[in-house]
């Protein structure tokens, strides 16, 4: 356990809120002690109002702040006095005390104080700090936890039982602290949940953090509970998509809408899904409840969606606490599977949900497996991980919600993704909401984006063992295929037929249409799966319906595409899967089109640049984004019921016409 203090930098925080967001962040770089929005800190701090009035306030983490980029607008300022006051209630319901925390705040822009507000206010403390580390939890988590807890930490510490989250903790944890807490007390444990320290600055509250926590590693590394044996697991080297696609289309239809379905079959992951003790191991629930929201209670083990589904609801029509209202908001579906092949799949309606809970379950199966190792593990009640998941204040959230982008969940794979109108087709998409894999034989197709929902795969379309590979890779980080989007081709340079080489002919329609027959018909049995229907858009040319000369080879290779899509929606429209054809002309912010170049043809017409690119009936320029933002809706629900379409953008053009 590092200590990521630096009195250099600290001194360059000049106020108590300044230091608090710097000790925060130091706390949030470490994952094993806080992930992924986990933890809390807060400080008290004495500032005078409008009315000349000084007055305690507790600025506490602000829910959706993360403590790893928290900056002094995520804190919530908070009265004092009245939390102290609430702290006194015996009876508080947690939407009562939702209300009371917004209601107490001095800054009405603020986020909503977290829901251990009252419990960070109640103890004496200027500085407080609260994560879910890892070894700490390692240790709640195994067999006689309390007791290796107290064996640890004796006199050091103040020890909860566990109590779900809310005004119960708060005032649990006040009436324990005040009866048990001594001159020796630097800290507090709430078992099955995580561990606070304290102190008057912001130094001491961290330092005693990571000193608390490395005592907790040192008992690991002692009891040889802390090295895990080498992971052995190797992933298959044979084709996993058309299995990996039917599991995301089985998931998906449990849950009632499209998921992303991410596999991870690094040796971790396979060696942990092939114990022979799994089905104990993982099944007893997540390491802190604080997980529970975003994993659910338990992963599915293996491929039967259908027993798991069964089974979940058995269990909460068993326990009969959910109203008819919560009933119809039900969702079966995993969010997690852990298969001696795929290794673990996690699953989410955005990538960022599914990299999200990758990365709880990794800290998980290292949990999990220490505490085996220590005695076994030993995870909370099934009654306490519901409590958790069907949490008012959480089922309040899922209500409030907010309406997702329309292609949340789904897949798509644009060709020719660089730059240029295939660029343009993956901004359309990323901006809908979909997980975008984009295709190019440029290098720089792997750093186009940096986010979790795009995936760039160098391919030479030309070879269609690359064609396959990229499959199977997008498969394997998105789960499937939904979208399929047709863009690539190569426009060779100006040759009469009477010039032409077959060599040149051979590869214009290797790239033009071959690549794109192998992409289609690969393709097929994972659009088939898609769980709101496949979707092809084919980027064509004007070129279909009005060829010119010298340019044989190309406008036959996209004539010969337009007609294999014409052919495919005839075949695949049983399928559920529809496919359209847009025809471009002058799209000029390409990079087809080089100053020279344009100059030249304006020239050849005796325009100006600019007249020449506004040279069709409506007098436009036509750009990628317009082109790709029509692709993206094609995709979408105003062109459900449409297939087999061929729609021109180019301003209009006298000869299409």
């Amino acid at each position: 356990m590092q200590n990521r203090w630096n009195d250099q930098d600290a001194a360059r925080h000049t106020t108590d809120l300044a230091l608090r967001v710097y000790s925060s962040r130091l706390l949030g770089q470490d994952s094993s002690l806080v992930l992924h929005g986990g933890g809390n800190t807060s400080v008290k701090i004495t500032q005078t109002n409008l009315l000349g009035e000084e007055e305690d306030i507790l600025y506490v983490k602000g829910s959706g702040w993360d403590l790893g980029t928290i900056e002094e607008a995520g804190f919530a300022p908070v009265r004092m006095a009245h939390l102290l006051k609430l702290a006194q209630l015996e009876q508080l319901t947690d939407p009562q005390m939702v209300n009371e925390l917004k209601t107490s705040m001095v800054l009405a822009s603020a986020p909503s104080p977290s829901v251990e507000t009252i419990l960070h206010a109640a103890l004496p403390y200027r500085y407080v700090d609260h994560t879910h580390a890892d070894a700490v939890v390692t240790i709640t988590n195994s067999r006689n936890g309390l007791a290796r807890i107290q064996e640890i930490y004796g006199e050091d510490m103040v020890i909860i039982p566990y109590v779900m989250p809310g005004f119960d903790l708060a005032r649990l944890c006040a009436k324990h602290f005040a009866a048990e807490a001594s001159e020796k007390t630097i800290g507090m444990i709430l078992m099955n949940h995580g561990i606070f320290s304290f102190g008057e600055s912001a130094k001491v509250s961290y330092s005693r953090m990571i000193e608390l926590v490395a005592r907790a590693e040192e008992y690991l590394k002692a009891n040889s509970a802390w090295d895990l044996p080498a992971p052995t697991g190797s992933s298959s080297d044979r084709p996993l998509r058309g299995e990996i696609s039917t599991l995301r289309q089985e998931i998906s239809a449990a849950a009632g809408y499209p998921m992303l379905l991410s596999t991870d079959m690094t040796p971790a992951c396979l060696s942990f899904a092939r114990r022979a003790d799994i089905s104990t191991l993982s099944q007893q629930g997540p390491a802190t409840p604080d997980h529970v929201i975003r994993t659910k209670r338990l992963p599915l083990l293996g491929r039967d969606i259908a027993g798991y589904t069964a089974a979940y609801r058995r269990y909460f029509e068993e326990n009969n606490r959910l109203s008819k209202d919560e009933k119809t908001m039900l969702d079966p579906a995993p969010r997690m599977v852990l298969d001696p092949e795929l290794g673990l799949c996690s699953l989410g309606r955005r990538a960022r949900d599914a990299a999200i809970i990758n990365d709880i379950y990794h800290h998980t199966l290292e949990i999990i497996q220490r505490a085996a190792l220590l005695g076994g593990y030993q995870a909370l009640p099934a009654d306490d991980i519901f409590n958790v998941e069907y949490w008012d204040l959480e089922q309040a959230k899922l209500r409030k919600g907010g309406t997702l982008p329309p292609f949340s969940g789904e897949v798509a794979l644009v060709t020719g993704a660089a730059s240029g109108i295939g660029k343009a087709c993956v901004d359309a998409l990323l901006a809908r909401g979909a997980a975008v894999v984009g295709v190019d034989i440029n290098p720089e197709i792997e750093t186009l984006f940096q986010r979790p929902d795009f995936f760039g795969l160098v391919c030479d379309l030309a070879d269609e063992t690359q064609i396959t590979q990229a499959l199977e890779c997008a498969v394997r980080r998105f789960g499937g295929l939904d979208m399929l989007i047709l863009n690539a081709g190569i426009f060779p340079s100006g040759c009469r037929i009477e010039a032409l080489a077959t060599e040149q002919w051979h590869r214009v329609l290797n790239v033009n249409l071959d690549a794109n027959l192998i992409l289609m018909r690969e393709s097929h049995p994972l659009l088939k799966r898609a769980p709101a229907g496949g979707r092809v858009v084919i980027i064509g040319s004007k070129n279909v319906s009005a060829p010119g000369p010298g340019v044989a080879a190309y406008s036959a290779s996209k004539a010969a595409l337009n007609q294999l899509a014409r052919v495919a929606a005839l075949e695949w429209g049983p399928d559920g899967i529809r496919i359209n054809s847009l025809h471009p002309d002058a799209v000029f912010d390409t990079a087809l089109w080089s100053d020279e170049l344009l100059q030249s043809r304006a020239t050849h017409y005796n325009l100006t640049i600019e007249a020449y690119k506004h040279k069709n009936i409506l007098q436009v320029e036509v750009y990628s984004s317009d082109v790709a933002n029509l692709a993206a809706e094609m995709c979408g629900p105003l062109f459900a019921k449409t297939t087999a379409a061929q729609i021109p953008v180019d301003g209009g053009n006298d000869r299409v016409i």
